[in-house]
């Protein structure tokens, strides 16, 4: 039986990296369907956020031209909300996987918890289905060493993002799918790969969770009635074997997450006593 496949984004239907994942795993006889943001909605998490028109989500048919038989699905909502009426059937039968991506950028470190691309993921491993979590990094110099910090933010450019290397995070991810099926549904595979031609990579390499993530929000302007937000270097010292730093040189990232569980070193012994 053909493996049903999600792929879904946070950088909306129109989005390179969407495509170039859903050809790669279209070329690898898995059964596709393409369902994403309409408009971009980077950070959104795993919120179930959505436009109604008379109660009802909105969605419109779009055709990718590189994939006439794929259907394809622009959708106002989150990448979470999108992946649950997915697993639903609102979008022929319900996939056994979730793939989200190609994201434009690192999705590493904690900052993960904040990704929309990472949250469509785990909104498919609550509901007992295997998500992957795909990104390209488009900050880090692969020519730099893991500890010489990070580089500028990269402002989208659409000529420059057309002619980024997105097959590579997209092979990488379709070459970790047995991984990610033989696993525990609860867990999600979280891709990072350079911005370079696969044939340029180094490798790919297991990598843990940076302390944060290759950028951060911050508050650059606050006045009478309103707040203005930026994005800067997290300033956090590269430390090696995390994702960010296998990035920096030059490998794919993968690491294994979950997104919800319990903590067992916290102290709330007593509570069950009867009174």
């Amino acid at each position: 039986m053909t493996l049903r496949v999600l792929i879904t984004n946070d950088d909306g239907i129109a989005a390179p990296g969407l495509r170039w994942l859903a050809r790669t795993a279209a070329a690898r006889g898995l059964d596709v369907v393409v369902a994403a943001p309409s408009e971009e909605a980077s950070g959104a998490s795993a919120a179930m956020s959505a436009v109604e028109r008379d109660g009802r989500v909105v969605v419109e048919e779009h055709s990718i031209e590189e994939l006439p038989g794929v259907r394809a699905y622009g959708v106002a909502g989150s990448p979470g909300l999108i992946t649950l009426i997915a697993l639903h059937g609102a979008f022929g039968p319900a996939p056994a996987v979730v793939l989200s991506g190609v994201n434009r950028g690192a999705n590493a470190g904690r900052a993960v918890l904040h990704s929309g691309t990472v949250g469509a993921a785990f909104t498919a491993a609550a509901n007992g289905c295997h998500g992957m979590a795909v990104s390209l990094d488009v900050l880090s110099p692969v020519e730099a060493s893991a500890g010489s910090g990070g580089a500028a933010i990269a402002v989208p450019h659409p000529d420059r993002d057309q002619r980024r290397h997105w097959a590579t995070p997209a092979r990488v991810a379709l070459d970790l799918l047995p991984r990610l099926t033989a696993g525990p549904t609860e867990t999600v595979l979280n891709v990072n790969a350079p911005d370079v031609p696969y044939e340029r990579l180094r490798g790919v390499r297991r990598g843990s969770l940076a302390g944060f993530g290759q950028v951060q929000m911050t508050v650059a302007e606050a006045g009478k009635g309103f707040v203005r937000t930026a994005l800067e270097e997290s300033g956090e010292r590269v430390v090696p074997g995390t994702d960010v730093a296998w990035l920096a040189e030059g490998y794919a990232s993968v690491t294994a997450i979950r997104a919800v569980t319990e903590a067992s070193d916290v102290d709330l012994s007593g509570l069950d006593d009867p009174r």
